[in-house]
C-alpha cells in the first residue's frame, strides 16, 4: 500500500510481517470450503492461495497523520515477546521500527497510540526491552484504549487455551500494564475524537470495547474507517456470518461486521483492516447480489 491521502490525513501500512497465513478452517472454524473456493476467481492471488489452500495475510499497523497529530493505529506483535504457542510470534527480533522510521516518525514522533483492542498482536510494540524492563516504545504518546476493553483483559489476561495460536500469553503485563504504569494509558469512551479528523466508535463483539477508527474528511463526512479485527480477511465481506476463532462474542461480532459492511457499501468510503495482505486498502462494492472487497 502506497502512502493514502484522504484529504487533510496521510495514511501509511508499517508492515510486521505478511505473507501466507492461517488455513481457512483454523481462522474460520464454521466456514464453508466450497464456498470459499466459488469466491477464489477474486480472491486470488492477493488473498488467497489455491494451491496451498492457506490465506494470504498480513500483519500491520498503520502511521496516521493529520495537520494536528500523528497517530500510531495498532502495534502488532513486537519484539522479544514470549509467546510460545505460537512459533512465529516467540521471541521475534524484527525490525518494525525501522519501517515506522522509513514512513517518516520516529517513535519520539508518536503522540497517540490507538489500539483497537488488546489482543497479542495489536499491542506488542507498545513496549520495547530496555536493560531487562518492558519501557513504552513511544514516550509522547498518550495511549488511548476502550475502557471496557481495559476493564475487561485487566481481570481476565488469558484466552481459553484452546484457542491455541495467538493466545494472548501475558501481553497485558508485558505490553499494556508497563504503559499504564508510566501513566501514558487514556482511557476513552465511544465518540471519542482524537481531532476534527478521527474520531473512535465503538465495535464490540470481537472483543468487549473493540473499536474502529473513522477518517473525516473537513466537511465531516466518513471518507475511511480503519475496521481492526472486525473483518480478518476479504472473505468475510462475502460471508459476514464467518467469525474468526478469536471473536469472543460470535452473535455480536456478526451484528458489527454486517453493520459496517452496510455503512460501507458501494460509498466512497475506503476500508483499512488490519490483517487483510497487499494492497490492503480499499472498498466494498455490490455485485450480483453479493458483496466483494475490491482494493
Amino acid at each position: 500500500m502506497e502512502t493514502i491521502e484522504l484529504g487533510a490525513v496521510t495514511i501509511d501500512r508499517i508492515v510486521e510481517t505478511e505473507g501466507l497465513g492461517f488455513y481457512p478452517g483454523f481462522l474460520f472454524p464454521h466456514m464453508n470450503e466450497e464456498e470459499l473456493r466459488a469466491e477464489a476467481h477474486w480472491l486470488a492471488p492477493l488473498f488467497f492461495d489455491p494451491e496451498s489452500g492457506r490465506l494470504r495475510q498480513s500483519l500491520h499497523g498503520f502511521l496516521i497523520r493529520t495537520p494536528r497529530h500523528t497517530v500510531l493505529l495498532d502495534t502488532c506483535v513486537g519484539n522479544d515477546k514470549p509467546r510460545p504457542s505460537s512459533r512465529a510470534w516467540h521471541m521475534q527480533s524484527l525490525p518494525w521500527l525501522e519501517t515506522l522510521r522509513r514512513a517518516g516518525a520516529a517513535p519520539e514522533d508518536i503522540d497517540v497510540v490507538l489500539c483497537t483492542h488488546l489482543h497479542v498482536d495489536h499491542v506488542g510494540w507498545n513496549t520495547q526491552l530496555v536493560n531487562g524492563r518492558w519501557v513504552p516504545t513511544f514516550p509522547n504518546a498518550r495511549y488511548l484504549f476502550h475502557r471496557t476493553e481495559y476493564a475487561y483483559w485487566e481481570e481476565t489476561r488469558e484466552m481459553d487455551p484452546g484457542i491455541g495460536y495467538g493466545r494472548t500469553e501475558g501481553s497485558f503485563e508485558d505490553s499494556v500494564l508497563p504503559v499504564e504504569e508510566a501513566g501514558l494509558v487514556e482511557l476513552i469512551d465511544d465518540g471519542y475524537q482524537i481531532d476534527e479528523f478521527l474520531s473512535v466508535v465503538l465495535t464490540a463483539g470481537h472483543s468487549p470495547g473493540h473499536v474502529c477508527l473513522n477518517v473525516r474528511g473537513v466537511d465531516g463526512a466518513v471518507r475511511g474507517i480503519f475496521t481492526g479485527d472486525v473483518l480478518h480477511h476479504p472473505i468475510q465481506c462475502r460471508y459476514p456470518d464467518w467469525n474468526s476463532r478469536y471473536c469472543l462474542d460470535a452473535d455480536a461480532a456478526r451484528r458489527t461486521r454486517k453493520t459496517v459492511i452496510d455503512h460501507c457499501t458501494d460509498v466512497d468510503r475506503l476500508i483499512f483492516a488490519t490483517h487483510f495482505a497487499a494492497p490492503t486498502a480499499g472498498r466494498i462494492i455490490s455485485k450480483q447480489g453479493r458483496r466483494i472487497f475490491t482494493p
